[in-house]
């Protein structure tokens, strides 16, 4: 099945294009001093797509200020009050977030798909596991995945036959298993951009690890066109797992990869402070390369015999080696230092 590809502002997702990175803000929207504050952090971390809750007039009206400040697309994250997502359409939104079967009448989904229509932005019908429509799961048997995709289905139809179809479609549930059938059920029956994420999935490390289970079961398959990964956590932190998750896969475009061995008893230098150091050393390279830190010779220039450069740890030492190619020795106390200082030599080169 051909797939589509959907505008957000300056950011195109689907159909190929690269996955797109989404966050969402969580200050008061009306708070405009904590919004510009939170969007730089945001924008600053490589977020591509923001989002943000309007649950309220306030906070629509703060809306056009908002997406004048903000240096990503804006997205509208609306339930029920249709009047709130037409005032965040006319602030000048990129993208709004709704239930068209929750606003209150078939006739207020249609007000918004004209309005959205107009304005040349998609809509992104947002399904979650835990909100479903009453009866719907009964009548899946009991299937949530099934419910999701059918939810889904009956959303898109209301815009449908309201003339509107710059559709993007998410299916999100708190259990792993559940997000992965859904998406895969929507990935085979629909033709719209797929948003990804688990939701609720927890604090910093049960959630990246939810989610990362998730959102990289569906990418490694092909499935997915932009992501968010939902932590409760600072969003800055949601952006650095997102890229991570992508890097995984090769899915970030150029990046430095740090392969580093896990260590074991024949390890004889300190490796783990080493290996921080480093990924901290070249965080600032933006090309491709691998660079290997290893802790012993079994791990060592012939394990990662591709990496662009690398050490592999002795006894209070390490050899420095360049894809495969023992280069010189080095002492401990210099690994790290003389480890960074030849990556970004080489990424000089590249």
């Amino acid at each position: 099945m051909d797939m589509r590809s959907v505008k957000i502002g300056n950011i195109t997702i689907g159909n190929g294009a690269k996955i797109a990175i989404q966050s969402m803000l969580n200050v008061p929207t009306a708070d405009l001093s904590a919004v510009g504050e939170q969007l730089k952090r945001l924008s600053d971390a490589g977020c591509d797509i923001v989002r943000l809750a309007v649950p309220d007039r306030k906070a629509a009206e703060a809306m056009a200020e908002i997406v004048r400040l903000s240096p990503m697309p804006v997205v509208a994250d609306i339930h029920f009050d249709y009047r709130l997502a037409l005032m965040c359409i006319d602030a000048g939104v990129d993208k709004i977030r709704i239930n068209p079967g929750n606003l209150g009448g078939e006739e207020n989904a249609a007000k918004v798909a004209a309005a959205a229509s107009a304005a040349k932005i998609p809509i992104r019908i947002g399904v979650n596991g835990g909100s479903l429509e009453a009866g719907l799961l009964e009548r899946c048997g009991g299937d949530l995945a099934r419910a999701m995709v059918e939810s889904a289905r009956g959303h898109i139809e209301i815009l449908n036959r309201c003339g509107f179809d710059d559709i993007v479609l998410s299916m999100k549930s708190s259990d792993v298993k559940t997000t992965i059938a859904a998406y895969r059920l929507a990935h085979e029956e629909f033709d719209y951009p797929l948003h990804l994420g688990v939701t609720e999935a927890g604090t910093y490390r049960e959630g990246i690890v939810k989610s990362a289970v998730g959102i990289g079961a569906l990418l490694a398959d092909g499935i997915g066109d932009t992501i968010r990964v939902s932590l409760t956590a600072d969003p800055a932190e949601e952006i650095e797992a997102a890229k991570l998750i992508l890097k995984s896969l090769d899915l970030y475009g150029d990046f430095v990869d740090i392969v580093a061995c896990p260590t074991c008893g024949r390890t004889k230098i300190d490796l783990i402070p080493i290996a921080n150091r480093v990924r901290d050393g070249v965080a600032d390279i933006k090309k491709r390369m691998k660079i290997a830190v290893m802790g012993c010779v079994v791990n060592g220039p012939g394990e990662a015999a591709d990496a662009d450069i690398g050490i592999a740890g002795g006894d209070g030492c390490a050899v420095l080696f360049r894809r495969g190619k023992i280069i010189r020795k080095i002492p401990e106390d210099k690994i790290a230092e003389i480890l960074i200082e030849e990556a970004h030599k080489t990424a000089d080169e590249a």
